[in-house]
């Protein structure tokens, strides 16, 4: 499980050492300056790797059927203390199907109406909200999560906390085995 906060630990680093800040003073006593590095599309596709993999996620995760398997992974152990099948794909709480906030229309005078953002019925009313809806037709943020294909073209996703690690696979790991350590000893005075 060291290997899989490593490779958090250097996805996070590397994004960050490779792409200065928008408004970042880059000039440096050393006169190391900044390269620009063009990236060629996969001719196939017309589109860059991350491209192609935010669109595979995409299409995989809305496949009518599609069946993930959810580990919860205890980060010292490595064991998996659960296991669970998942219909589809994984939600984050954060998520949503309409805007969190919005803002009122104001009138210009005799038949006209200026909006400042996007218009959204919810429940038949229409509302304006600056909230832009993203991809994936919701609103609202997931939590910060890793995920690739591997060589055989199997999605990994894997979140990190302080307490557990969570995967998701769209098969099976190999070692399906679950430990639930209890202390029973800690309810005894």
């Amino acid at each position: 499980m060291n290997r899989l906060r490593t490779i958090a630990v250097l996805a996070a680093l590397s994004s960050t050492m490779l792409l200065p800040a928008a408004n970042a003073d880059t000039s440096s006593s050393s006169n190391v300056r900044p390269i620009q590095i063009e990236i060629k599309p996969n001719p196939a596709t017309g589109q860059t790797t991350e491209q192609d993999n935010i669109a595979e996620r995409y299409k995989r995760d809305n496949l009518p059927g599609s069946l993930k398997h959810l580990y919860v992974i205890a980060p010292k152990s490595g064991v998996a203390i659960l296991y669970s099948t998942v219909q589809g794909k994984v939600t984050s709480g954060g998520k949503r199907l309409t805007p969190r906030s919005t803002i009122e229309k104001y009138d210009c005078g005799k038949d006209c109406v200026h909006y400042e953002g996007q218009r959204v019925l919810i429940g038949g009313a229409e509302y304006v909200t600056t909230e832009i809806m993203q991809d994936d037709g919701t609103y609202g943020s997931s939590a910060p999560y890793l995920y690739w294909f591997d060589a055989q073209g199997r999605y990994h996703q894997h979140f990190f906390t302080d307490g557990q690690i969570i995967a998701i696979v769209d098969q099976p790991l190999a070692n399906k085995r679950v430990i639930i350590n209890a202390d029973i000893a800690a309810g005894k005075r």
